[in-house]
């Protein structure tokens, strides 16, 4: 019981407590509060002054009600203070010095009004300008991020062009070179010419020139535009890993994952591909799994290894 009063005493908890009242039920509670305070005042007697224990009402009638409600309660506590004294039958000290010190209570609560009514519009004016400058940043930050989703989007697309043009363009054209080199070749070498064997040299040249741009190509563009993409990328790549470092590196997907967006695709890929690079570089790993499920949230795609790096499967999940 104690610490359930002492809670509601709490200065931050009056203030929250006037702030979530309407302004009418706030006005009558400052009003009842002078009257008290004028009526232990005239209990009291002069001896005891309450003058500072009025700004209590009359603040918050400044603060939560309006200025004009706080100048009339200042007023009335003036009253109230100087027909309190007149029915204790303490007024011998004269008109002149009652009315004197009734004019200084005055002066002072209006002080304390204009004061209180000014700090309350800069603090309006303050809460304003941080909601605008929050709502700047916050429109700043999306758009920010808005042309950081176009540009990936844009580098994407162009790796796309470049990769297509290396593979239909590029790898096409030495194709085509290379067959008209083996061609030759075989002519040469029907005729028994010694430059024969020169040709072929030129052809396997150029079937390593094949295989090299196809590499370029596929490196920038892993992933193609079919929604199945996506699984045969991952494929591709296990089985070209597991050639490449000499380990057992194995896509697992029990059912068809479609992926109908390249970009998402592309960085799942992306994923995938740097943490089995962890696994074999950094976590020594010889036994690798790649795989790929359809979940009812999203896709899940989870790399798991017998490395020595974190136990923990590095997991990515797209809606």
């Amino acid at each position: 019981m104690i610490t359930t009063f002492t809670k509601k005493a709490n200065p931050i908890h009056v203030i929250r407590w006037c702030a979530s009242r309407p302004r009418r039920e706030l006005a009558i509670f400052s009003l009842v509060f002078v009257l008290v305070i004028g009526y232990i005042d005239y209990a009291t007697g002069a001896a005891i002054s309450l003058s500072v224990v009025y700004i209590l009402p009359i603040a918050m009638a400044a603060w939560f009600v309006s200025q004009s409600y706080a100048i009339t309660l200042s007023v009335l506590s003036v009253v109230v203070w100087i027909y309190g004294d007149d029915l204790s039958s303490h007024h011998a000290i004269g008109f002149f010095v009652q009315a004197w010190n009734g004019l200084i209570r005055l002066l002072f609560y209006f002080l304390s009004v204009l004061l209180l009514v000014r700090l309350r519009a800069l603090q309006h004016n303050l809460n304003q300008l941080v909601r605008e400058r929050t709502a700047a940043l916050t429109k700043e930050i999306q758009e920010r991020q808005r042309l950081e989703r176009n540009i990936m989007e844009i580098g994407n697309r162009e790796r796309r062009r470049i990769g297509q043009d290396l593979h239909d363009g590029l790898c096409q054209h030495l194709t085509g070179t290379a067959l008209a080199g083996h061609v030759l070749a075989e002519k040469l070498a029907s005729g028994g010419q010694a430059e024969a064997k020169e040709a072929h040299k030129i052809v396997d040249h150029i079937e390593e020139a094949i295989g090299l741009a196809r590499s370029l190509a596929k490196g920038l563009y892993p992933v193609e535009m079919q929604p199945e993409g996506l699984m045969q990328a991952l494929a591709d790549f296990a089985a070209t890993t597991s050639d490449l470092f000499k380990i057992s590196c194995k896509f697992a997907c029990d059912s068809p994952v479609l992926v109908h967006s390249p970009g998402i695709a592309t960085h799942l890929y992306r994923i995938a591909q740097e943490a089995v690079s962890n696994a074999v570089k950094h976590g020594r790993a010889t036994e690798i799994v790649v795989s790929l499920e359809a979940l009812d949230g999203g896709i899940r795609l989870c790399v798991t290894d017998n490395g020595s790096g974190i136990a923990i499967p590095i997991r990515a999940a797209t809606a």
